[in-house]
């Protein structure tokens, strides 16, 4: 198996005393690890020790994908956007996490994906990107994303489906439409393809049918990919490393879709 990227002390300080302040509740904050695949019972002590504890078992559990939990755990709390008196509390605890991971050679993206540095599906923030409507600004972010396969192919697998989530859930916001139960890539696809009027079932040319069918199975693929060999699940002892071919046909297929998601909305408006 890969070399596995471990949680470093100082963001596991940082994150846990963040965390153990913004999730007072024991059990959401146990919740929150369970869900996301943290190894082991429940640790001992208050929120902050269980935080710290818990990130801890991950690094030294060869069968856990010890940053594919830090991304999962912080997911909710950097995605918030806060504002008022909750804005002036976590923000600036939002920037120590970034400043702790930046400081380690890391980074956190939408949707709860830590990655090395140097390999980030964007500059900028990807919902930045997505609003501006800026075809070449895709275009780059998705070649950069191309050109670090050859060091990370799981990363780029990753990369390829943060890309897709983010648009939809950008686009699900920006059209005030409701967000399905799951936001895993396929639910959220189900969402964006029935408002862009992209479902196989409304069009009777046969070759749309095929076209349109293949678009939901790029989806599926990419969902998959990421499952199963990307950097943002855990895997076990006998799973294999993603190739670098594979990572490069998930960036391509996806930028293909995201681009042509992007085209189907500005002509719809």
């Amino acid at each position: 198996m890969e070399d596995r990227l471990l949680i470093p002390n100082s963001v596991i300080a940082a994150v846990s005393d963040v965390l153990g302040g913004y999730y007072y509740s024991h059990s959401r904050l146990n919740t929150l690890f369970m869900e996301h695949g943290a190894p082991g019972d429940v640790p001992m002590g208050n929120c902050v020790t269980k935080c710290s504890a818990w990130l801890k078992r991950c690094n030294n559990d060869e069968t856990v994908e010890p940053l594919a939990v830090l991304g999962g755990v912080l997911q909710e709390f950097m995605d918030t956007d806060f504002d008022g008196p909750f804005g002036d509390k976590w923000n600036p605890e939002k920037e120590r996490i970034k400043k702790a991971l930046g400081k380690n050679g890391l980074s956190y993206q939408l949707n709860g994906y830590v990655v090395k540095t140097g390999f980030t599906p964007a500059s900028k923030s990807l919902t930045e990107i997505i609003r501006s409507k800026d075809f070449s600004a895709i275009e780059i972010e998705f070649n950069r994303a191309y050109a670090s396969v050859q060091t990370d192919p799981a990363a780029g697998i990753t990369a390829a489906s943060s890309m897709i989530e983010a648009l939809c859930k950008t686009y699900i916001h920006d059209r005030e439409l409701e967000l399905p139960s799951k936001q895993n890539i396929q639910d959220l696809w189900q969402v964006v393809r029935n408002d862009l009027r992209l479902d196989p079932k409304s069009v009777e040319d046969v070759d749309q049918k095929k076209i349109l069918s293949g678009l939901a199975a790029i989806v599926d693929g990419i969902g998959s990919l990421r499952t199963h060999i990307g950097s943002a699940h855990g895997r076990g002892p006998d799973s294999r490393a993603a190739r670098v071919r594979e990572a490069k046909l998930a960036i391509s297929a996806s930028q293909a879709l995201s681009l042509f998601i992007l085209d189907s909305w500005i002509s719809g408006e």
